[in-house]
């Protein structure tokens, strides 16, 4: 056979197979899965899923394929929102610490009041400071549950888009920008324990590199497996 033709052959093969890849990449990603999960291959796994779910299965197939959508990448937004409830709750320190202090210094004054009078005047005072004290507590409280959840959020985007993007570290990460493409998938597993449902979310990160001007162009990985049935 024609040398030549062996040639522009196995470069209509090798187009086909990145065409195949790059518009159904949930096969492709759920058949090295499933094919490394029946193996027991859990170093393989944790390369293609960011938590990887042991299941009993001895087939399973493609139920459903939704649409693929395209975002903007959230993580700058979210680490500049993680700075600001930072600084909140920094500033809000001392406002409940001089409230704290106010509260304390009235009680102290109704003790060393020699009067019944005074001591009924110092005891309402140190009653209304304390109201105002637990309300500022509170604020506190939320301003610190607020702050922890948008530092657990940003830091899980980022684990999950370095992981996307497969390189190790990149300290910069959080200044790039660009789009996170996100698929959900049902698929149907059967094994000794039945039939099972699961609806497995997929990303891939293509971000920009603003200060250099690279682009990283991440691959398909496995965010989650969400059990349906």
């Amino acid at each position: 056979m024609d040398r030549k033709f062996l040639s522009l052959f196995a470069v209509i093969l090798l187009l086909c197979f990145l065409s195949s890849c790059s518009s159904h990449p949930e096969e492709q990603i759920l058949k090295r899965y499933f094919s490394a999960l029946q193996l027991n291959d859990n170093a393989t796994l944790s390369t293609m899923a960011i938590e990887p779910v042991a299941m009993e299965t001895e087939s399973w197939k493609i139920i459903s394929v939704g649409e693929e959508v395209v975002d903007s990448f959230a993580l700058p937004d979210m680490s500049a929102d993680e700075a600001r409830l930072k600084k909140e709750l920094e500033d809000h320190v001392g406002i409940t610490l001089d409230a704290r202090d106010t509260w304390d210094n009235a009680v102290y004054e109704g003790e060393r009041a020699r009067t019944r009078a005074a001591r009924r005047a110092a005891q309402k005072k140190a009653e209304e400071l304390k109201v105002k004290y637990d309300e500022v507590l509170n604020e506190h409280k939320e301003l610190q549950k607020s702050y922890n959840e948008a530092k657990a959020a940003a830091a899980k985007e980022e684990e999950i888009a370095t992981f996307s993007l497969g390189t190790g570290e990149m300290p910069t990460i959080r200044s790039f920008t660009g789009d996170v493409h996100k698929k959900e998938v049902d698929v149907k597993t059967e094994g000794e324990s039945g039939v099972k449902n699961y609806r497995v979310k997929l990303r891939r990160y293509i971000l920009k590199d603003e200060t250099t001007g690279v682009t990283h162009r991440g691959r398909w990985i496995i965010v989650k497996f969400q059990a349906l049935s």
